[in-house]
């Protein structure tokens, strides 16, 4: 029985690793920075809850994470921790490049002191690309970071391509576009916009209040990118990957499929606020994914429509409609 280690357990993609994972026959330990003070409840929602052990652990000690590692020699280690907020990252930079660049950095010094053989996923982003001026990013893409969220993720990714080559740690970074799902927080503007959408369904009088709606991102089905992740530690040799679908539209036609799908015309429920738009924002993002397809046989079946879809279907079973 394989193990591994998942540093992010509480989020989305946490939770859908985890699932798959405890399906392909793992042991699974999930670490947190405080098991006691968190619901878990994406753990709960994917039926993985219960079949997992669950650790405390700030991965900012040092110490603690090296200790944690060198207990559980797990076969594979996926670090998806971190401020996963851009917006947020602008209010709260220095602990947005902590949670994610030095937690990264302690977790490779531990791989490098305890044990070479474990495998390592790093969850990079599609916003250390910043603006491509319209071009599709790929692995070669230069990064043009925008954000203190991305300068973090930048950095992570370049201590993980530094960490393999120096002391051949099998380190790999998956470059991961925008990947949505029903376990999203509300701080993210997708879930935002579902959410938003099923209450005026229901009979609110409220409005969806937005910034940029032209913004034009890659949008994908979370559950898939998982099992890329996965994917690329079973590779025999380590390398990045851009993980994304190769299909980009605007925040409208998301806006759109979310209000069509519940039989709405969002033209009537829609204000914009300037309070929304970021201090720096990228206009456009675009991917081309053909090195995880001809290498990891990976492609991406959802489209920005099915995750529309998809996330308001299962935001409409959590509550009775009212008639």
């Amino acid at each position: 029985m394989k193990k591994a280690i998942i540093f992010g357990i509480s989020g989305q993609d946490g939770a859908f690793l985890s699932k798959i994972l405890l399906e392909k026959g793992y042991q699974v330990v999930g670490v947190s920075r405080n098991i006691n003070n968190n619901s878990f409840v994406n753990l709960k929602r994917v039926k993985a809850w219960g079949h997992i052990e669950l650790i405390s652990c700030s991965m900012l000690d040092f110490d603690s994470v090296f200790k944690l590692v060198e207990k559980n020699t797990p076969d594979e280690i996926y670090d998806l921790s971190g401020q996963s907020s851009v917006a947020l990252s602008f209010k709260k930079p220095v602990e947005t490049y902590e949670s994610i660049s030095i937690a990264n950095m302690n977790l490779l010094e531990v791989l490098r002191r305890i044990n070479g053989s474990i495998k390592l996923f790093n969850a990079g982003s599609s916003e250390c690309f910043g603006n491509t001026q319209g071009k599709a990013a790929t692995e070669n893409t230069p990064f043009f970071p925008r954000s203190p969220y991305a300068v973090a993720k930048a950095s992570a990714c370049f201590q993980t391509a530094n960490y393999r080559e120096a002391y051949k740690l099998f380190a790999c970074t998956g470059i991961l576009f925008n990947h949505e799902s029903f376990l999203r927080p509300e701080t993210f503007v997708t879930r935002k916009i579902v959410n938003t959408a099923c209450r005026i369904f229901r009979g609110s009088n409220e409005k969806l209040v937005l910034g940029n709606i032209s913004i034009e991102r890659d949008w994908g089905w979370a559950p898939e990118y998982v099992n890329a992740m996965w994917l690329m530690l079973q590779q025999e040799k380590p390398d990045d990957f851009v993980i994304a679908t190769g299909r980009t539209c605007q925040l409208e036609q998301f806006i759109i499929s979310v209000f069509e799908t519940l039989g709405l015309n969002w033209k009537n429920h829609l204000e914009t606020d300037k309070k929304y738009l970021r201090p720096a924002d990228i206009k456009r993002v675009k991917a081309n994914p053909a090195k995880a397809e001809k290498l990891l046989k990976w492609k991406a079946e959802y489209t920005t429509c099915d995750v529309a879809r998809l996330m308001v279907e299962a935001e409409l079973q959590t509550a009775p409609v009212k008639q």
